[in-house]
């Protein structure tokens, strides 16, 4: 709820599963309307009848890549609640690449595309409005440690979020004046079905439940970088610290991410 005590409107891309979809379950427990888009329209609609006052969410079966159609989500739910006070992109999608592949080049596009590109176009139909509207509003992307180092056999998606945590600097300094707050969370290992498909042992590995409900706090606070788990964060710190030859000598080896076979 809004100090004046009125729903919180809440806008998720990628909100069919995954943190997307936990985000949209502890929003919609604390009363918010919601606004969720996702590719998945029959997974979209059993979400939204699983909420707690499934008549005041709106679902959009749209895909992020569609620009125009997620344009035209965000005008709809902008006219029917009257504004919106928390945008979160959250949809992307993770794969294993080698550049030395061929093949690989239009998965590093699609990476690219789905988890930098459709952030900006979540975000920019709603920028004016949230700032005539007033009040307290946040721009929220889902960014990942992966950004902080690349890590071998995952380029585009180590690239793709270290791209993520940029661009959202930028625009908190284009913001810093109005009353939009830019919120980047980044991830660590989440329960969710992206991260089922690695290969390798992933620590401190947080139930997508748990993190909804750290990132909502965070995103409440208009914390500008927020690592969850916070031991993710800190080790994450370390890895930056880490000189490039000795971060080179201890990941050179590292297990890789599984790469999207050729259709």
């Amino acid at each position: 709820m809004t100090a004046s005590g009125r729903s919180l409107r809440v806008f998720i891309t990628g909100a069919s599963s995954g943190i997307g979809a936990a985000l949209a379950r502890e929003y919609a427990a604390q009363g918010a309307s919601l606004g969720l888009a996702a590719r998945r329209g029959d997974a979209l609609a059993a979400l939204v009848s699983s909420l707690p006052h499934p008549e005041r969410h709106r679902s959009y079966a749209v895909d992020v890549l569609d620009h125009a159609a997620l344009a035209a989500a965000a005008a709809d739910f902008l006219a029917a609640l009257g504004g919106a006070d928390i945008v979160i992109a959250s949809a992307g999608i993770s794969h294993g690449t080698l550049t030395e592949r061929p093949e690989d080049l239009p998965v590093f596009e699609a990476v690219f595309a789905t988890n930098v590109t459709a952030t900006v176009a979540t975000f920019t139909p709603f920028v004016l409005p949230m700032k005539s509207q007033g009040g307290p509003c946040r721009l929220v992307a889902i960014g990942s440690v992966a950004g902080v180092r690349g890590m071998r056999g995952a380029g585009a998606y180590c690239a793709s979020k270290a791209a993520v945590h940029a661009y959202c600097e930028s625009l908190r300094l284009e913001l810093h004046t109005s009353n939009i707050r830019v919120v980047t969370i980044a991830p660590g290992y989440i329960d969710t079905p992206m991260t089922r498909n690695n290969r390798f042992p992933m620590p401190f590995l947080m139930p997508a439940a748990r993190f909804a409900e750290r990132a909502v706090r965070a995103i409440a606070r208009g914390d500008s970088y927020r690592v969850l788990p916070w031991q993710m964060g800190v080790a994450a710190t370390l890895l930056r610290a880490l000189p490039n030859a000795v971060f080179d000598r201890l990941f050179a080896r590292a297990p890789t991410k599984p790469r999207r076979e050729a259709a």
